[in-house]
Parts: C-alpha cells; sequence; structure tokens
C-alpha cells in the first residue's frame, strides 16, 4: 500500500475535522444542543487520532538498532491500536454521558436552551455544512483506497489490509457522516416536535456508533499487532518465486511475518539435491533470494534454510512436509 496515498487521507481528515470541530462547538454553546457537543468531541477525538497515524508514521521509518533490530515499521500498529480506544472512549462513551446527561435534564422538565434560543437554524447550518465538508474527506479516502484495493470488497480491504492508515480513516470517515446525520434528525425532530427527547436521541446513536466503530478497528489492529502472514496473493508469488530457482527441488515449509506494512519478513526450508556442493548451495540461495525480492518487493528480509528432503522428517512449527 503506498504511505502517501494514506498520508494524504490522514491529512485530508485531520483539515476538515479540526474545521468541523470548532463550528460546532460554536453551535453548541449557541444552543445547548447535546448532539452537537457529542460530534463536537467526535471531531476533536477524530483530528487527535489522525495526529497519532502521522506521528506513528513517522516514528515507523526509524532506521533498525541493536535492540530493535527488525526496525520499527510495526510502530505503526501500535498508534492504529491508540486510535481505537481514543474513538471508544472520548468519542463513544462521552456521547453515552451526554445522551444519559441530556436525558435527565429533559426528564426533570428543565428549560431546554435548544428549544427556547431561536438559534435552532445554527446546529442545522452547521452539520448540513459539515456533511459536506466530511464527505469530500471521505471520498480523498475512498479514491486513495482504490487505488491498492484491487478487487476485494470493502469488507475484505477492511480486514486484510497491512497498512491501517486508509481503513481507520474509512472507518472514522464513515462514523463521522453517519454521526452527522444521526446528529441532524436528532436536533431536526426535537425543533419540528418540540421534543427534546429526539435529542438525547441523536446523542446516543452516536455514542453507540462510535463504540461499534471504535471495537472493530480495535479487533482488526489486534491482528496486525499479534502479527500478520503475507497475503494469498503475496504468498503464491514468493512460492513461485523459489521454485522457479533451478536448483531447489521443492519448499519443504515456509513461514512468513509482516514486520511493518511495507516490510516483510520470509523465512523457509528448501530442498536442495542430495549431491550439490556447498558453493551450488550457497548460489541456489542467491538466485532464490533474488526472485523472491523481485517477485514480491515488500519481502525486505529473506532467510532460507538448506536442507535435504525427507517425507517423514518432522517440520518445525507442525506444518506438514510438501509432496
Amino acid at each position: 500500500m503506498s504511505a502517501s496515498g494514506g498520508t494524504k487521507a490522514v491529512v485530508a481528515a485531520l483539515l476538515a475535522n479540526l474545521g468541523i470541530a470548532i463550528t460546532k462547538f460554536v453551535a453548541w454553546l449557541l444552543t445547548g444542543a447535546s448532539s452537537m457537543l457529542a460530534e463536537a468531541i467526535h471531531s476533536v477525538a477524530d483530528s487527535g487520532n489522525q495526529a497519532l497515524l502521522l506521528l506513528g508514521g513517522r516514528r515507523a521509518k526509524r532506521d533498525a538498532t541493536p535492540q530493535h533490530p527488525f526496525g520499527y515499521g510495526r510502530e505503526r500498529y501500535i498508534y492504529a491500536f491508540i486510535v481505537s480506544i481514543v474513538l471508544f472512549s472520548v468519542g463513544g462513551l462521552f456521547a453515552l454521558y451526554e445522551a444519559f446527561h441530556k436525558y435527565e435534564q429533559v426528564h426533570a422538565g428543565e428549560p431546554d436552551k435548544l428549544l427556547d434560543s431561536g438559534l435552532g437554524w445554527v446546529p442545522i447550518l452547521v452539520l448540513s455544512v459539515a456533511i459536506v465538508m466530511e464527505s469530500f474527506s471521505f471520498r480523498t479516502a475512498i479514491v486513495e483506497s482504490n487505488r491498492v484495493r484491487d478487487n476485494q470488497s470493502w469488507v475484505q480491504f477492511v480486514r486484510t489490509a497491512k497498512a491501517p492508515e486508509l481503513p481507520v480513516v474509512l472507518l472514522e470517515d464513515l462514523a463521522a457522516l453517519l454521526g452527522l446525520f444521526f446528529a441532524l434528525i436528532g436536533v431536526g425532530m426535537s425543533l419540528l416536535t418540540g421534543n427534546a427527547y429526539w435529542d438525547v436521541g441523536g446523542t446516543t446513536a452516536i455514542g453507540l456508533l462510535l463504540v461499534t466503530v471504535a471495537i472493530v478497528l480495535a479487533l482488526e489492529t489486534k491482528s496486525l499487532l499479534l502479527g500478520e502472514g503475507a497475503s494469498p496473493a503475496a504468498l503464491a508469488r514468493i512460492r513461485a518465486a523459489l521454485e522457479a530457482e533451478p536448483a531447489v527441488e521443492r519448499i519443504i515449509h515456509m513461514k512468513t511475518l509482516h514486520l511493518g506494512p511495507d516490510e516483510l519478513l520470509v523465512a523457509a526450508k528448501i530442498g536442495v539435491r542430495r549431491t550439490d556442493s556447498a558453493a551450488d548451495v550457497a548460489a541456489a540461495i542467491d538466485g532464490a533470494e533474488r526472485r523472491v525480492r523481485e517477485a514480491e518487493p515488500l519481502a525486505r528480509l529473506v532467510y532460507l534454510e538448506p536442507d535435504i528432503y525427507r517425507a517423514e522428517a518432522p517440520v518445525p512449527g507442525g506444518d506438514a512436509p510438501d509432496h
């Protein structure tokens, strides 16, 4: 996945959310609409999240050290996981708390600023403008994702993408658009009916939406943190490259691991001929490594162990030997 594409989508989302957050806070101060406060905090959380993604991308570029010999590529996953926590706590839980707080006010019969201020048009205008701005950000994320999505469905793309930035921005922008519509419905129906419980309902819907998206992000990012192997397509390319080396009789077993979105570790035990000399084996390994890197550019680290294939030999890690 192109790092520049992910960065472009993150920056577009950051700029949009900063502008939207300011206008939402102004609308909330003028009208007291609970949905507006929940959406304002949502935009602040999203802005912080995009800043975290940019920071994670920057820190992941650091060179490897003796303490971290495989580099810092997976740091992007850590910051993406932090994003899910921020979205859950600052966005989702705050919105649910605000909904409960507003419910208590309405239930107690306290005056409602939204209905009494005469400025009900302000949140409607702000939400409408925010929907337009958020749509541009969402469009940028879709365009950048389409460059690398190939024929995958959107669900498959979110679940299998190794670079976290685009899936995170996609889900955040989708949640932001839905949240804006929930807020618009809540505020609009409150103004039309004079019933502030609609504002409570809109705020509750926003909170439940953000909690759901945060959980999805956490689960997907957790998988990346635990360590995912290469995609089926990349595995096929690597296997074909190894088998294309004339001196490699077979692949006895192979493991892959993403050290980061743009760096893949390949470790394989390859079968060589019994009659090959040490020089022949060394040449075979060099040739196989070169073929793998040409076939799969993400395969930065390739470790090959030569062996004599024996069908009855146990395979480390429990893999069944190829026949």
